[in-house]
Formats: structure tokens, sequence, C-alpha cells
């Protein structure tokens, strides 16, 4: 399944633009919801495959690891940075590979480091060897497509689109987008959320709380200091919005002429049933998303101590089905507070007022 960052939904908005003056915008916008189309019955074929055989496919690229399993860790990680060059081709040319130097090429240095950022964060902060505890290499391409307007995780590596320099500029410029999408492989390797409905809302917010980590982590900031911005930088000057997503206030992130307004919300109250966006799963996300943010803010400190390693716990302990609800997700944070914490402690009441706050639980 591949998993993009920026949501469809969006991208029909901007195709609907009548003005000439801002034709690009509308074209650029088509054009990437044709390439999205097209890798998803491309990833769709390659399911019918097995796992050997898709590896099989890039195996020639995959010299970079040397160390394999999880009853050993990396010190640093297994990197390699891919270019398209404008093209629609994975995985492009190898240009940096693990302990290379930065070169002059802005976008491969921005994902080179993201990646290592990232894997830092769960080395150290959940002690987790790369995003499949086992020391997956973490494989990306930059310049995808011409003007392309998104960035995805495809189950093998990441993939940025330049933007189309109107709305959107290079999409390596956010470190939250970089955690978010490569928090995807996370959660394939562990709860692997099924991609639907609340599940799949599940499974994005999963990708947004340990994408803010990861920033805030660099940053460092605290639960209190943080935006909770999911996206920051990936929008032009001319766009009257802060980021994509707004983990501590869904449905705020951005109010513009063209993209319009945010549309997610903030509590079961304004739930969107909808057949669109695999069921809603970049809107819905917003509910879950704030749960973690109120759980964070309440305990105070850094959020990726105790409130990340509870979502932690939750994702990879097993307690969790793949088409987990709301409800399901909520209990299973509060026994993961409690087996950690205590049932007593502060950290589950925390977790099970955020949850009653945006009314999954009552």
């Amino acid at each position: 399944m591949r998993h993009t960052i920026v949501p469809p939904y969006l991208l029909r908005r901007l195709t609907t633009i009548d003005d000439p003056a801002l034709a690009h915008i509308a074209r650029a916008a088509r054009n990437s919801l044709q390439v999205d189309e097209s890798l998803r019955e491309h990833r769709v074929r390659l399911c019918s495959t097995s796992r050997e055989a898709q590896r099989a496919e890039v195996s020639e690229t995959r010299t970079l690891a040397t160390t394999r399993g999880a009853d050993r860790r990396l010190e640093r990680p297994s990197r390699g940075v891919y270019d398209a060059q404008g093209t629609e081709t994975l995985p492009g040319f190898l240009v940096r590979s693990e302990g290379d130097p930065a070169g002059t090429d802005i976008a491969v240095n921005e994902a080179y480091e993201g990646f290592g950022h990232t894997h830092a964060m769960f080395r150290d902060a959940f002690g987790r060897a790369s995003i499949d505890d086992a020391n997956l290499p973490l494989l990306g391409t930059v310049h995808f497509g011409r003007d392309y307007e998104n960035a995805f995780w495809d189950g093998e590596r990441m993939v940025f689109g330049d933007g189309d320099g109107e709305v959107f500029g290079r999409f390596t410029a956010s470190l939250s987008v970089i955690g978010h999408e490569l928090a995807h492989g996370v959660t394939q390797y562990s709860a692997n959320l099924v991609y639907r409905g609340q599940s799949g809302a599940l499974n994005e917010s999963v990708s947004d709380v340990f994408g803010a980590l990861v920033e805030q982590r660099v940053l460092g900031q605290s639960a209190e200091t943080a935006s909770w911005i999911i996206g920051a930088g990936l929008f032009t000057d001319r766009v009257q919005g802060r980021g994509l997503r707004s983990m501590s206030a869904p449905g705020t992130a951005y109010d513009d002429d063209v993209l319009g307004t945010d549309p997610q919300p903030a509590s079961m109250d304004d739930y969107v049933e909808t057949q669109g966006d695999n069921g809603g799963v970049h809107v819905n996300s917003g509910i879950p998303n704030r749960a973690f943010y109120l759980t964070a803010v309440s305990i105070g400190g850094e959020a990726w101590g105790a409130a990340g390693q509870i979502w932690y716990d939750t994702i990879t302990n097993g307690s969790i089905p793949a088409n987990c609800d709301f409800v399901g997700f909520a209990a299973a944070t509060s026994a993961a507070a409690a087996a950690r914490f205590g049932a007593d402690s502060a950290e589950r009441r925390a977790v099970a007022q955020a949850w009653t706050t945006v009314g999954v639980l009552s």
C-alpha cells in the first residue's frame, strides 16, 4: 500500500482552479493525481507477488546494508538517496550512500538527514533498529516526476516530488513529512493497520504522531512549546496556511482562497462519513491526533518520552487488530499506559482523559 502525505481531496480542490493565471497549479494537481492512481495500481499488482520477489527487483541497489537482524543494532542507519531526474521511474540513480559527504543538491541532503533523524529517534527513544526493527536500509528517491505535488512511502522506499512552486515547494523541506512517511513503514512491520475507515485514520495518525516527534526531538521542543503542525515548510509564501494538519487544533492548519479550509474534525461530534479518501483516513485522523496531543501536554515534557512510548508500545505489542477502530485503540493505549506506568498513574489518566475529551470514550 502506498501512503501519500497530501490527501487526494486537497489535490482535487486544486484541479478545479479556473483562473488562467493559476493554470499551472491545476495542471500539476491533475498530473499528480494521475501519477498517484497509476502508482496505486502498480502497487496492487506487486501485492500479488511475494515479498521476496519484490525485494529482488531492487536487490542490486541494496548493497548498502552490511548487517540484518534484530539481534544486532546499528550505530547509524544505512541510507541511500536516489535521483529520478524528473522521471517517474524508480528508484532512479544512486547519488548519496551512507557516509558520503553532503553535496550541492539540497533535496538529496534533506532526505539523507531526515532519514538519519528518524532512524535516531526510533533507535534512541524506543530501541528500534530501523523501521522494521531488523536494520532495514532507508531508501529514498528525490526529484520524482515534473511538478509532482506529493511524497509517499510505497512499502520499499520514500519518494519525494518537487512541488509546483506555486502552492507546494519541495517535499524534502519538511522533517515531519519524512518522519511521517517512514513511520508508515513502522506500522507496516508492526500493527499493519488496514488503510480504510477508522483503522486507516489510525494508520495516518500514528504516522503524524511519530513525524511530529522526529521534528520536535531535532528542534529540542517540549510538548508545550511544539507547533504540532504536520508539513510545516511545504507551502510556499503565497499560501495562507501553516502546514497540512494541526494536531493541537485539527481544522485550523490552513484557510486559503485556493486550498480552501482544513476539513479535519477535532472530535467525534464532527466525524466525517465519506467513501472518499479510503473512508476519510486523512480527514478523521485529526481526532486521534488531538488525543495524542492532549495526552502529551497533560503528561508534559518531551512528547517522545512517556506519551510517545505509550503509542509505540500500542502499535508494537500485538494488542490491536489490523482493523482496529478508535474505541479499540483508545482502550489499547490506556492498557499500554497502565502496563508501563501503573493503573493509577498520571500517564494512564492522561490517556483516558484525552480520549474522553475528543469524544471517543465517554
